[in-house]
């Protein structure tokens, strides 16, 4: 599921779609191939089991839903590594003995903001598991998984991602799109905009997604070429001169005969009325300080880009993000002045594959280019950097993913989108004051939660 509101307008990005072919000779692969899934190269995920020389753990998979002591309760967990301390600290002075291993973006920040962006690096953790039914269906689509009409759709079953041995850009990029994600989510979460001169804007939402193909019964999940991907309900409770503007709506599967649909209540009108179509580059108010696809780094229609597969390669990432979630944590304790505190940042080393996206000539939108660094044992995408029309760095964000025992997946935390020419920051899905409204993970929802319908009742 992959969703994200403006203050006035709800904007469910459609993103990028490739100049690459739709042929099926470029998707499926043998059974042979499909075989070796879950055996001793590769995880059932596709990812490579082995470590490295260099630190990347080797995959062990020894915690499969939860971990031991854990159980599988609902709320803020420390995690099983709460007690490691980190190895080292990358830092302006020291970086260039890390460069190798450190996206631009990273070393951007470093170099721009030398007092208040490091990067703690911990062991690198290579430890969870997906259920059995996730890696059956990722099987399934190694052997059956398309792209379809131009690119705009796949086909396969859904509650896993459908390439797992993607061949081209367009194939990882739908990979980014359909990971493996909660079922559903509710939470009130927290934003903070961060400007260049040290002021800060709040803002606050009760959000709640569902997603009907990562349902964790057989009989209830669905096909990708089904027509919904998922629902969503967001309403501002702050500003107050924002509290009641609600947005529900759906994202379809395939964009090539359908979009993003959202319907809004505006309490000044007490009625609900359909959205304009919002995507794409366009600016997420008050402050504009990123774009609506740029919600979990990537999201929605791949049709404003050509995408290239540049392959694995080895880089510090945000992992195992726990600490920064916690509700002992203060929004005083976690925001500065140019970005989140680094203390609660954990970082480690692991091979990510790096997807390139290059902006098709006659379409609009204000990146050029963006690159994408997505995690090989989730597909997650944990890191994006992202660039202007002249081909220089602009936007760096990245995402704090935590292992959620009640959804038996990773779920994302803080999410930090910088802004390096306005030396601007934005800080969402913060969960850490809200109380008993922290993320609930896989209870259950109802299509009828999120109908235009039942928004007008809620509006009267």
């Amino acid at each position: 599921m992959h969703v994200q509101t403006a203050l006035r307008h709800l904007a469910i990005a459609t993103m990028a779609v490739s100049a690459l072919g739709t042929s099926s000779a470029f998707a499926k692969v043998s059974a042979e191939k499909a075989a070796e899934l879950g055996g001793e190269k590769y995880t059932c995920m596709g990812a490579i089991r082995a470590g490295s020389e260099s630190g990347v753990a080797e995959y062990t998979g020894k915690f499969q839903g939860t971990w031991p002591g854990a159980g599988n309760k609902g709320g803020y967990l420390p995690g099983p590594y709460a007690d490691e301390e980190a190895l080292f600290t990358i830092n302006a002075s020291n970086m260039a003995e890390y460069a190798d291993k450190l996206t631009p973006g990273q070393k951007a920040l470093l170099q721009k903001y030398p007092d208040d962006f490091y990067m703690k690096v911990y062991p690198s953790r290579r430890d969870f598991a997906f259920q059995d039914w996730v890696c059956d269906v990722v099987k399934q689509n190694a052997t059956s998984a398309e792209l379809v009409d131009g690119g705009l759709g796949i086909t396969g079953t859904t509650g896993g991602h459908a390439f797992p041995f993607p061949k081209n850009g367009l194939e990882a990029i739908w990979n980014v799109i359909n990971p493996h994600r909660a079922w559903t989510e509710q939470a009130v979460y927290d934003i903070r905009n961060v400007y260049s001169d040290g002021q800060v804007a709040n803002g606050r939402v009760r959000y709640m997604t569902l997603n009907p193909g990562n349902h964790p019964a057989a009989d209830q999940r669905s096909s990708y070429t089904d027509k919904i991907n998922a629902y969503f309900y967001q309403e501002y409770l702050e500003p107050p001169r924002d509290a009641g503007f609600t947005a529900v709506g759906y994202q379809p599967n395939n964009f090539s005969d359908d979009a993003t649909n959202s319907w809004q209540y505006q309490p000044g009108l007490r009625r609900v009325r359909q959205a304009p179509e919002v995507g794409f580059d366009y600016p997420v108010p008050p402050a504009g300080m990123r774009n609506v696809d740029d919600d979990y780094l990537f999201n929605g229609s791949p049709e404003r880009f050509s995408w290239r597969l540049v392959g694995r390669k080895e880089f510090y990432v945000p992992y195992h993000n726990f600490k920064i979630n916690d509700p002992a944590l203060s929004y005083d304790d976690l925001i500065g002045k140019r970005t989140i505190n680094p203390d609660y940042v954990r970082y480690e080393l692991h091979r990510v594959w790096v997807i390139e996206g290059t902006q098709k000539e006659g379409v609009r939108h204000n990146y050029g280019k963006r690159v994408v660094y997505a995690d090989e044992d989730t597909w997650l995408a944990l890191w994006a950097d992202n660039y202007d029309k002249r081909g220089e760095l602009w936007r760096v964000n990245f995402v704090n993913y935590f292992f959620s025992p009640q959804s038996q997946t990773f779920h994302r935390g803080a999410t930090i989108y910088h802004d390096l020419t306005a030396q601007t920051y934005e800080a969402g899905y913060l969960v850490n004051e809200s109380g008993d409204n922290w993320w609930k993970l896989n209870e259950p929802l109802k299509p009828s939660n999120f109908s235009p319908e039942g928004l007008a009742r809620r509006g009267r």
